[in-house]
């Protein structure tokens, strides 16, 4: 009788067999991560979000969190009529919902929980509001990750040392920390063209455009000064890393963020427009 060849060892365990000591420190940790991806005992996707849960240890929410001034929010002193548009809009899932001040927030709405209003049922959106959950600045993200993991909650209001709300954080702004970019319904398929049309005089765009390919096909005339890329132009314009939902005008053209991480902007929303206007976001 033939005997079953022995299963193949896991990842860990040849991990385990090919690491002879513990590293002391965490510098040395990643260089046997890194010495073991050229010993193809690891893939680069594996490489990536080891490291990423190691950098999660050492960020703070601070680092990750939706600024105060860029947060979409429901006033409860909006009629429902008012909140259906501005959900559509900002297409989130989910909202703080506040009486009258971004330091007043008393719950969170699901989007999904309009449904009720615009199928004609009874509908108070005090009644259909989620507990809202308050996290310092300085707390730790693996930490509230693990709270987001225990509670089921997958966004949290930021307060600063004072009380007032600062920011707000959500699972998946920790989880791109970790898996990078999470893709969402913004995301272009790989084949897909660079500039997609989405209506009249407006765009989908990948900010890795060349300017020089997005001019051709804009009949626009943008020089970055030595930028290559859409995206790159609208950093350069925006003076920093945007947020999603920010927008900016320039040269004739509205430009909405709307996939961005804290590291790269991927995607922006590209309208022409009759003027210029210095306002932005």
């Amino acid at each position: 009788m033939v005997e079953d060849p022995p299963n193949k060892p896991s990842l860990l365990e040849r991990l385990t067999h090919w690491l002879h000591h513990e590293p002391e420190n965490r510098e040395e940790l990643i260089a046997i991560l890194h010495q073991a991806l050229e010993r193809n005992l690891l893939d680069t996707d594996a490489l990536s979000m080891m490291e990423g849960v190691l950098g999660v240890a050492d960020m703070q929410v601070r680092d990750v969190m939706i600024p105060r001034a860029q947060m979409d929010v429901i006033d409860l002193q909006s009629s429902p009529e008012q909140v259906i548009p501005f959900l559509i809009e900002t297409a989130h899932s989910r909202f703080p919902a506040i009486d009258g001040s971004k330091d007043n927030v008393v719950g969170i709405l699901l989007a999904k929980d309009m449904l009720r209003f615009t199928a004609g049922l009874p509908f108070q959106i005090r009644d259909m509001l989620r507990p809202a959950i308050f996290v310092p600045e300085s707390k730790r993200l693996n930490v509230l990750l693990r709270e987001f993991r225990t509670n089921r909650n997958h966004m949290a209001m930021v307060v600063d040392e004072y009380g007032g709300v600062s920011g707000l954080v959500t699972i998946e702004d920790v989880l791109e920390q970790i898996v990078g970019d999470i893709e969402d319904e913004y995301d272009f398929d790989e084949t897909e063209d660079n500039i997609v049309p989405e209506g009249e005089d407006q765009f989908r765009v990948k900010a890795t455009t060349e300017l020089e390919d997005f001019n051709s096909f804009m009949g626009t005339h943008l020089h970055g000064n030595g930028i290559e890329t859409l995206g790159g132009l609208v950093l350069n314009q925006f003076g920093r890393m945007p947020k999603r939902g920010e927008q900016i005008i320039f040269s004739g053209l509205k430009v909405k963020v709307l996939r961005a991480d804290s590291r790269r902007l991927h995607s922006v929303s590209v309208t022409k427009v009759d003027h210029e206007d210095p306002s932005s976001s």
